[in-house]
């Protein structure tokens, strides 16, 4: 009888042992790692940066003016050449035979010329004695002025025979450096044929090409930012100069020469530099593309709380879209954690641990 009336109290007891199973709260999430970047936000854009070299603004490809065979090269790629330096000689041997012959032909022309004056003085000394006609004395004279035009001829040619045979020399028009050389001793080079090139290193440029669909961000007076490539701590200013006015027809890029204002020693010729524009603009924060979470036609970020234990989701306004980033105008701070990776695993006040601190 007693077993009986526990029967209902064993069973009342099971009942509620298992009610109360049931009613017991779910475990808490897992925590979750979570890799971050700080906001950080930026003033201003960046226009590039592409890559380009110093070049001189001006260069000369200098060549004889008389054609022979080259004798002797006194310069090298790279040397620094004074004004009116020797650059190089061809062989003198024609010209100085011409000059010698146009000295010959001098000599004689001012024999003809002294002896067409002598006869013309003794001409006009018979004319006013009555012993000569006056068209004797005509022809005196008409031989006297032949001679002298002869003569002034003579000496003109005299003249450029001795500047071919300085011709021989080439010489350095200004100061410079050489950049290129084409030439060998022993070669016969016609007149005019570009020898070596000589550019004058005290005025730089930075020469850069930009796609042609870029162009309409850049202008006449834009002042850019020009780095060594090798060394980005030395920088200097670059206004713009000249603007290809066609696209190169391979690449569609056009080029772009900048004027190096007070540019460090650094700078050499040759030497491949970066170009950058910056330009001020509205606060952003450029975060990576993958901390973007889209869902209903709406953009949200997680951002870790203060206390680096969980995540919140923030409603942000996007200004812009790139390649892989974006640009956040709303809804973020300087210095806040922003997730990064698995944005679409993450719910409202998840637990995470953060690599860089240990949480």
């Amino acid at each position: 009888m007693r077993r009986r009336r526990l029967l209902p109290v064993l069973a009342a007891l099971a009942l509620l042992s298992a009610c109360e199973e049931k009613a017991a709260p779910p475990p808490p999430p897992p925590v979750r790692p979570v890799l971050t970047v700080r906001a950080v936000s930026r003033n201003f854009e960046t226009f590039g940066p592409f890559a380009g070299t110093v070049e001189p603004r001006y260069q000369t490809q200098a060549g004889f003016r008389v054609g022979g065979r080259i004798v002797a090269r006194d310069v090298f790629v790279g040397d620094l050449v004074a004004k009116g330096a020797r650059l190089a000689a061809l062989d003198p041997t024609v010209q100085e035979f011409a000059v010698l012959r146009a000295r010959a032909d001098v000599a004689d022309a001012e024999a003809q010329f002294a002896n067409a004056s002598a006869t013309e003085g003794r001409q006009r000394t018979l004319f006013e004695g009555g012993n000569v006609t006056q068209a004797q004395l005509d022809a005196a004279v008409a031989n006297r002025d032949t001679a002298a035009a002869r003569l002034a001829q003579a000496k003109a040619a005299r003249q450029r025979a001795e500047d071919e045979r300085g011709y021989t020399s080439l010489t350095a028009d200004f100061d410079g450096v050489v950049t290129a050389w084409t030439a060998e001793v022993g070669q016969v080079v016609p007149a005019g044929q570009a020898v070596v090139t000589l550019a004058r290193p005290d005025v730089r440029e930075a020469v850069v090409d930009i796609p042609d669909t870029l162009m309409g961000e850049v202008r006449k007076d834009a002042e850019f930012s020009v780095r060594l490539l090798a060394a980005p701590s030395v920088a200097a200013s670059g206004r713009v100069r000249e603007i290809g006015p066609l696209a190169e027809s391979a690449t569609r890029t056009r080029r772009i020469r900048m004027t190096l204002v007070d540019p460090p020693q650094a700078f050499r010729l040759g030497t491949t530099v970066t170009v950058a524009l910056e330009r001020p603009t509205a606060p952003r924060i450029r975060l990576p593309a993958t901390a973007l979470l889209e869902q209903d036609g709406r953009t949200a970020i997680w951002v870790v709380r203060p206390d680096g234990k969980a995540v919140t989701r923030r409603e942000v306004r996007v200004a812009g879209r790139e390649t892989d980033e974006i640009l956040v105008a709303e809804g973020l701070q300087d210095g806040e954690a922003v997730v990064v990776a698995g944005v679409h695993s993450l719910a409202e006040g998840q637990a995470v641990r953060l690599p860089e601190t240990g949480l």
